[in-house]
C-alpha cells in the first residue's frame, strides 16, 4: 500500500514494523469479500497482532466522537478486536500490525493454508518481508518501493516528528500534534505508551504501530 511505503526513519528505526494487508479487486472478486476479510483478521488475531483495521471503520485504537469534559476518565482508550472484525459489512481493505518477524511468519503459514483468494500484501524492510514469505512458504509477487523525500528538505521537521506523523500514510496525525506528544513526554505529563495510544487513535486507518511509536518516545524522552 503507497500509504504505508513513506514511514520514516532508518534501518534500526523501523524494525518490528510489520503491516499485513488484505483487499479484494472491485468488480472482480469483491461480491463475496466481506467473509472473507472478517476470516483475515480472526486468523491476525489468532497471532497477537499490535493493532487491526478497517478502512472505513477505523483500528482498534478510535478517537472519541462525544468529547466531554468527562471523556478523559470515562472513554476507552481501545475497542474490542472483534468489533474491527464486525464492523466489516462492505469491501474494504483491512489490516494487522506485528512488532514481531516470528508472529507476522505465523500468520502467513495461516493465510497460506486459508487460501481466501484476496490480495495480500506487507509493508516492511523488503528483506525482512522476502525472509517472512520465503521461510512460510510464499514466493514474492513483486516489491514497490518509496523514494524517500525530495526537495528543500531543510523545510521538514526534524526525524523524531516525522517518524511518528509518517506511521499514519494518510497525515491525518499533525506534525504540531506529533511535537506535543513528544514535548509531553519529556515534561513528565504522559509516558510514551500513553503518548502512543494517543497518536494512533488519529490513524483511521488501524495501521499505527504503538511499539514503535513508543520506542521513538522514549529515545526522545532520555535525549538519544
Amino acid at each position: 500500500m503507497t500509504n504505508t511505503l513513506h514511514r520514516f526513519g532508518d534501518r534500526e528505526s523501523l524494525r518490528n514494523d510489520y503491516i499485513i494487508f488484505a483487499m479484494a479487486a472491485r468488480g472482480i472478486n469483491d461480491a463475496d469479500a466481506p467473509p472473507k476479510l472478517q476470516a483475515f483478521l480472526r486468523l491476525a488475531l489468532r497471532h497477537n497482532p499490535i493493532n487491526v483495521g478497517n478502512a472505513v471503520k477505523g483500528g482498534i485504537f478510535r478517537a472519541s466522537p462525544r468529547l466531554t469534559p468527562l471523556a478523559h476518565w470515562r472513554r476507552r482508550e481501545f475497542v474490542d478486536p472483534m468489533e474491527v472484525v464486525q464492523s466489516v459489512q462492505s469491501c474494504t481493505t483491512v489490516s494487522a500490525v506485528f512488532d514481531d518477524p516470528t508472529r507476522l511468519e505465523s500468520f502467513l503459514r495461516d493465510l497460506k493454508a486459508a487460501d481466501l483468494g484476496l490480495s495480500i500484501n506487507i509493508a516492511a524492510l523488503t528483506d525482512e518481508a522476502r525472509d517472512c514469505c520465503q521461510r512460510a512458504g510464499i514466493t514474492r509477487h513483486s516489491v514497490e518501493y518509496s523514494l524517500g523525500f525530495h526537495g528543500d528538505l531543510n523545510l521538514l521537521p526534524d526525524r523524531r516528528v516525522l517518524e511518528l506523523s509518517t506511521m499514519c500514510g494518510h497525515g491525518m496525525i499533525s506534525h504540531n500534534f506529533a511535537k506535543k506528544m513528544i514535548d509531553w513526554v519529556k515534561e513528565g505529563r504522559r509516558d510514551p505508551p500513553q503518548a502512543a495510544t494517543y497518536l494512533a487513535k488519529f490513524c483511521t486507518c488501524g495501521i499505527y504501530n504503538t511499539t514503535r511509536a513508543t520506542r521513538i518516545l522514549e529515545e526522545a524522552r532520555v535525549g538519544r
